[in-house]
């Protein structure tokens, strides 16, 4: 088929709006990553703009692994991390199976005590008034706890174990098996693209972990990775305690920010075909 200037046209604004998007991703990054292998000394010279290094040194990395707080909140963040993603999927499945079924007595009101959390919540101080009062402040379960189900991925996972054909569960009652077994030997298994998906989202959220650090703990040696690595952005000329009276340059910030960044950036592209599977199969009836 031969296209006709109109259509060249059409695609070359198509491919100019695209490319002008990908540029505007692909440079912050490079200038990141370029910055982060350049000698110091280099950076000043160019007025802090580099894109392509003359010349590559891996010092600022050497010196945050080993001279600062970076590695201790590293272990901190991936405790919170693991725990908490186990955590938020195994109590996000049960409350979203059963809310699945439409047998389920009360299912209208509990879907809609779900849907109000997302459009309400207490509030900042009643919240702090809670995790102190359960004892949770100045520890690793303050960041965890408080977060553990969310409700958006409540629906998402409700609305995958909606869309698994019921033959499925007539079947296997009339074998005998009861509930529980249903979810954790047919549900659970048919289910993968889609708790990878919630999973994900988990993941990311206490990968990046921040403001429930900064508002119960005031144990530094509790600081996740974003904590610590906030504190070198912004007091980068400054001594640190948490970098043991380093004083971070610019070399070192963007090297910060590629170690906190750089897990994630690895673990997505394994599982990002089950995370687009997972949202089509979440969101699409029968």
């Amino acid at each position: 088929m031969v296209k006709g200037f109109e259509d060249r046209v059409v695609n070359g604004i198509v491919f100019g709006i695209l490319g002008l998007a990908a540029a505007s991703a692909i440079f912050p990054l490079l200038y990141v990553v370029s910055v982060s292998i350049t000698p110091f000394a280099e950076v000043l010279k160019n007025g802090g703009f580099i894109l392509l290094p003359k010349s590559i040194t891996f010092d600022a990395y050497a010196k945050l692994l080993t001279e600062s707080n970076i590695p201790r909140a590293f272990w901190v963040t991936i405790f919170i991390t693991v725990v908490g993603t186990v955590a938020n999927l195994l109590l996000t499945t049960l409350m979203a199976y059963p809310l699945s079924r439409k047998k389920l007595p009360g299912r209208s009101f509990f879907l809609l005590m779900v849907v109000f959390t997302m459009l309400f919540s207490g509030g900042l101080i009643p919240t702090y008034l809670v995790v102190k009062a359960v004892g949770l402040l100045d520890s690793v379960w303050a960041m965890i706890v408080p977060s553990i189900i969310w409700s958006f991925n409540i629906l998402i996972m409700k609305s995958f174990f909606e869309n698994l054909p019921e033959e499925l569960f007539e079947s296997a009652r009339m074998d005998g098996a009861g509930e529980y077994r249903i979810l954790w030997q047919i549900v659970i298994p048919l289910s993968v693209p889609s708790m990878l998906t919630v999973g994900l989202f988990y993941m990311v959220g206490h990968w990046n972990e921040f403001f429930q650090a900064i508002m119960y703990v005031t144990d530094r040696t509790l600081f996740p990775l974003q904590v610590v690595v906030r504190e070198i952005l912004m007091l980068s000329q400054q001594p640190l305690e948490s970098v043991e009276n380093m004083t971070p340059t610019e070399t070192m910030q963007m090297a910060s920010v590629i170690l906190a960044s750089l897990p994630i950036i690895i673990v997505y592209p394994f599982i990002q075909k089950h995370f687009t599977k997972g949202m089509l199969l979440g969101s699409i009836k029968g």
